[in-house]
């Protein structure tokens, strides 16, 4: 059985810069034909505009129609013309399983998110009952993967405006309201929950000492950082932590590829 391999992007913005689409360019050729399945967490668009989606559809759409691809929205593809809905079009929450990969797709944004300026996510109880659901459907020695837009767990401010929302209490820069006890609640049923949302990198560890540690990544702004995390599976079970590949760093882009038999 070969080894596989999970790309997660997110924070793609299309739409911001010239630069920012050149970047989502280079990403999209790197990722293309290099790994089993890549994850793109939100945020495709900077404004939710359908032409924005299109040329996202443009870029990554051969991957999305071949299943090597899974995106869900980001607060900013509810704005404008509030393209979320064509990037999860069953539901809240979205199971599907690819080679050696069961994941889990939530879509954390809200009707508030309309506005610029209240990013924030948003998820129920309800919501987390159907991701439990979702989680106890996994078939076995497949990696078990939730991925959603918005942080679950409290992350440093990064930007002056971030600053300000926290010191007043604004909800706009917080955490998911309910991120802790979803994580309570599929601990021990999953084994990474990718997400977006803050454009500065971050990795948590959640219960690291039990029987199956969960782990969460923030992917940041791939196009603004020009890299972002591999990860590599077999038979269920992650093979050592991810690693970052630069978009300029093909020779490693190329082993990391291969997988082995």
């Amino acid at each position: 059985m070969r080894t596989r391999t999970l790309a997660h992007l997110s924070d793609l913005h299309l739409g911001r810069s010239p630069e920012t689409d050149r970047a989502a360019v280079r990403l999209r050729d790197l990722v293309e034909d290099a790994f089993d399945h890549v994850v793109v967490s939100g945020d495709v668009t900077h404004r939710g505009r359908r032409e924005e989606l299109a040329r996202f559809e443009e870029l990554f759409g051969a991957m999305q129609r071949a299943g090597r691809l899974s995106v869900v929205p980001g607060n900013h593809d509810r704005l404008g013309e509030d393209v979320g809905a064509r990037l999860m079009r069953g539901g809240r929450v979205e199971a599907h399983t690819h080679d050696g990969l069961y994941l889990v797709r939530v879509d954390s944004t809200g009707p508030h998110n309309k506005f610029l300026l209240a990013g924030h996510g948003q998820i129920c109880a309800d919501v987390i009952d159907e991701i439990e659901l979702a989680l106890a459907g996994a078939p076995r020695r497949h990696l078990t993967v939730l991925t959603l837009h918005h942080h679950p767990l409290p992350l440093p401010e990064e930007t002056f405006g971030e600053f300000v929302s926290a010191t007043l209490g604004w909800p706009n820069a917080a955490e998911l309201r309910l991120g802790a006890r979803l994580l309570e609640r599929i601990g021990g049923r999953c084994d990474l929950v990718l997400h977006g949302h803050r454009h500065v990198p971050s990795a948590m560890a959640c219960d690291a000492g039990g029987r199956r540690p969960l782990a969460v990544y923030n992917a940041g702004s791939s196009t603004t950082l020009g890299r972002f995390r591999v990860f590599t599976h077999l038979d269920g079970a992650l093979c050592g932590p991810p690693v970052w590949l630069d978009t300029q760093d093909v020779p490693a882009l190329e082993l990391a590829g291969t997988g082995t038999e």
